[in-house]
């Protein structure tokens, strides 16, 4: 069946009902607004002078030394030379401790020891040398 133009305006079929949001009025409208309705919550909450940017991101010399070094610590440069500086530490470390190892007897001479059985036993093995001395 074929509606005039007049017909087709008052349906109430969902193919003429209008598409634009002005147009729809109400709570429609609201769900339906332009994007510019979807600014962030500080914007909208600001002073009205454009200067929640400047809130959210303040120029660097406004910044806590805090602020700074966190932002300085956060870049990917900053993050990648801490790593390299932390392996060669954790390097060293652990040479140290395999260095203390090689001194200290135990049966049998190649067995495995954590780092704490190793302090431990350099512990009692200083002590001993001591008491050797002493006698």
């Amino acid at each position: 069946m074929m509606l005039s133009p007049d017909q087709a305006a008052d349906s109430d079929h969902p193919s003429s009902a209008p598409s634009d949001p002005e147009s729809l009025g109400g709570a429609d409208a609201k769900v339906l607004g332009s994007v510019s309705d979807l600014e962030p919550v500080e914007e909208a909450e600001g002073d009205g002078k454009g200067g929640s940017r400047a809130a959210l991101y303040p120029h660097p010399q406004q910044l806590s030394r805090e602020e700074k070094r966190r932002r300085r610590r956060a870049t990917a440069k900053y993050r990648s030379a801490h790593a390299t500086r932390e392996r060669i530490r954790v390097e060293a470390f652990n040479l140290a401790f395999a260095e203390l190892r090689k001194l200290l007897p135990t049966l049998p001479p190649d067995k495995k020891l954590s780092k704490i059985e190793i302090l431990r036993l350099a512990i009692c093995y200083i002590s001993y040398l001591n008491h050797v001395l002493d006698v």
